[in-house]
C-alpha cells in the first residue's frame, strides 16, 4: 500500500512540474499550479495529452491578443505624422505673443475663432458688395489698359479690339450689377447665402477669363518681365506658384511691387516652404497685425504701410550673420533689426508660392491669410543689395537690376484658381 501511494505522489510531482514549465514557456505572466489526479497505472503521456485543451486555448487566445497589438500599432504608426502636424499647429496657435519691432518670437500666426479656412473668407452682403464694387473696378481698369494699347496701335486688329472692349465693358457691368443687385435683394439669414456667393464668385472668374483672353493678343508682343498678377478674391484656391525653387543661401535680397487696400491683412504675399518646416520663408501681414517676415518659423516686424491702394516697392535684406534685417519701401530704409533666425541659412529644394501661406510643402492653404491685391516685379538675390542698388529699383533706373537666384519673368510663373497676368511696367502705371 505504502508503494502504491509513494508512486501516485511521484507521477502527481512530475505533473505539476510539466505544467509549471508549459504555463512559463507561454509567457502567461504568473504561473498556476493545476492538480489532477491520475490513476496509478495510467500512462503520464496520455494524462497529460487529456488535459492539454486549456492550454491550447489560452495559446490561442494569446496569439489573437498579439495579432490586435500590432494592428493597433500599425494604426497608431499611420496616424503619427498626422498627429505631429496638428500638434505643431495647435502650438503654434498657442504661442502668439506681442512683441516690439525687431523681436523675434515663435509661431506668431494665430487662427481666429470662427473663421472658416477650408474655402472663401465669411462675407456679409455688405462686404461682399464692396468686394464686388473693388473687383469691377479693377475689371474696368484693365479693359481700359487694353483701350489703351488698342489707341497707341494704328493696325486694324487694334482698332476691332478697341470696339470690342467697349462691348466688353457694357457687358462686364450689366453682369456684375445683376450679381449686385441680386445681393442686395438677398436677406442676411437667407440658407442660400453660400450659394449665391459661390454663384457671384463664379461670375467673375469667368470674366477673369474672358478678359485673359482679350489680353492674349498683347500678351504676345509684350516683354517677358511687363506683367503683374492680380488676385481679386480671397480664397484658398488662388494663387501662382515659381518653376524654380531656391538654393542653399547665407543672405538674401526681395523685392517686389505691391498694391493692395485689403482688410483686415493684406495677406501673404509669398511664402517658401522645404520639407520639414512650412515656414521657410514668408512674408505675411495677417488680420490687425503688422506686416511680418518669417525665418525658419521666427518672425520680425517689418514697418511697412502699403494698404492705401497704391502700388508701393518694398526689398527686405537679410543675413545670417546674427539674423541683421532691412526693410526698405519705395526705396527708403524704413527699419532693420537683428537676431531674426541667425546662423540658419535658408535650405534649398523647396516651393515658392505667390499668394497663399503654405501649411504644407506646397499646400495646405487658407482662405484667411490669402493675399488679395497685386504684385509685379517679384524678384530675389542670394545676397544683401546695397541701398543704392534698392533705390534704382524702386526708381526704376536703367541700371536696376534683375535677380540671379528667381528673376520676374512670365515664363516662369503659372497661375492657378483665377489669378491672372496682365500688362504692367513698373513707373509709368503706378498710382
Amino acid at each position: 500500500m505504502r508503494t502504491m501511494i509513494s508512486g501516485v505522489s511521484w507521477k502527481l510531482f512530475l505533473l505539476t512540474f510539466f505544467l509549471l514549465d508549459l504555463g512559463s514557456s507561454q509567457d502567461f505572466g504568473q504561473a498556476r499550479f493545476i492538480c489532477t489526479s491520475v490513476p496509478a497505472n495510467m500512462d503520464m503521456c496520455a494524462a497529460t495529452m487529456q488535459n492539454s485543451g486549456p492550454a491550447e486555448d489560452l495559446k490561442t487566445t494569446v496569439l489573437q491578443l498579439r495579432e490586435t497589438v500590432l494592428q493597433q500599432k500599425e494604426t497608431i504608426m499611420n496616424q503619427k505624422e498626422t498627429i505631429r502636424e496638428l500638434t505643431a499647429k495647435l502650438s503654434r496657435c498657442e504661442s502668439q505673443s506681442i512683441t516690439d519691432p525687431g523681436e523675434t518670437r515663435t509661431g506668431s500666426r494665430r487662427k481666429e475663432t470662427g473663421k472658416n479656412t477650408m474655402g472663401d473668407v465669411s462675407r456679409t452682403p455688405a462686404d461682399t458688395l464692396n468686394q464686388l464694387s473693388q473687383t469691377l473696378q479693377s475689371l474696368k481698369q484693365r479693359l481700359e489698359n487694353l483701350e489703351q494699347f488698342s489707341r497707341n496701335n494704328n493696325s486694324a486688329q487694334a482698332n476691332n479690339l478697341k470696339d470690342l472692349l467697349q462691348n466688353k465693358i457694357e457687358d462686364l457691368e450689366k453682369q456684375v450689377l445683376s450679381r449686385v443687385n441680386s445681393m442686395e435683394e438677398s436677406k442676411p439669414g437667407q440658407k442660400n447665402e453660400t450659394e449665391q456667393r459661390v454663384k457671384v464668385d463664379s461670375t467673375l472668374t469667368s470674366l477673369h477669363h474672358r478678359i485673359s483672353d482679350l489680353e492674349k493678343g498683347q500678351k504676345e508682343n509684350r516683354p517677358a518681365d511687363k506683367f503683374q498678377l492680380t488676385f481679386l478674391l480671397r480664397t484658398n484656391y488662388m494663387y501662382a506658384k515659381v518653376k524654380k525653387s531656391l538654393p542653399e543661401m547665407y543672405s538674401f535680397t526681395v523685392c517686389m511691387w505691391i498694391k493692395s487696400s485689403a482688410s483686415p491683412g493684406l495677406g501673404t504675399p509669398f511664402s517658401y516652404a522645404v520639407p520639414g518646416q512650412a515656414n521657410e520663408l514668408v512674408l505675411i501681414e495677417w488680420g490687425d497685425n503688422p506686416m511680418e517676415i518669417l525665418i525658419n518659423d521666427k518672425v520680425a516686424k517689418l514697418p511697412f504701410v502699403v494698404k492705401d491702394g497704391k502700388w508701393h516697392h518694398i526689398c527686405i535684406t537679410w543675413t545670417t550673420r546674427d539674423g541683421v534685417w532691412e526693410a526698405f519701401q519705395d526705396g527708403v530704409l524704413r527699419g532693420n533689426g537683428e537676431n531674426l533666425a541667425p546662423y540658419h541659412p535658408i535650405k534649398p529644394q523647396g516651393v515658392l508660392v505667390l499668394g497663399q501661406e503654405q501649411d504644407t510643402l506646397g499646400g495646405g492653404f487658407d482662405a484667411t491669410q490669402a493675399f488679395v491685391g497685386e504684385l509685379a516685379n517679384f524678384n530675389i538675390w542670394d545676397r544683401k543689395l546695397s541701398s543704392g542698388e534698392i533705390y534704382n529699383l524702386a526708381t526704376c533706373n536703367s541700371k536696376a537690376l534683375v535677380g540671379n537666384v528667381i528673376s520676374w519673368a512670365e515664363s516662369n510663373v503659372d497661375v492657378y484658381g483665377g489669378a491672372t497676368k496682365w500688362t504692367f511696367e513698373a513707373c509709368r502705371q503706378i498710382n
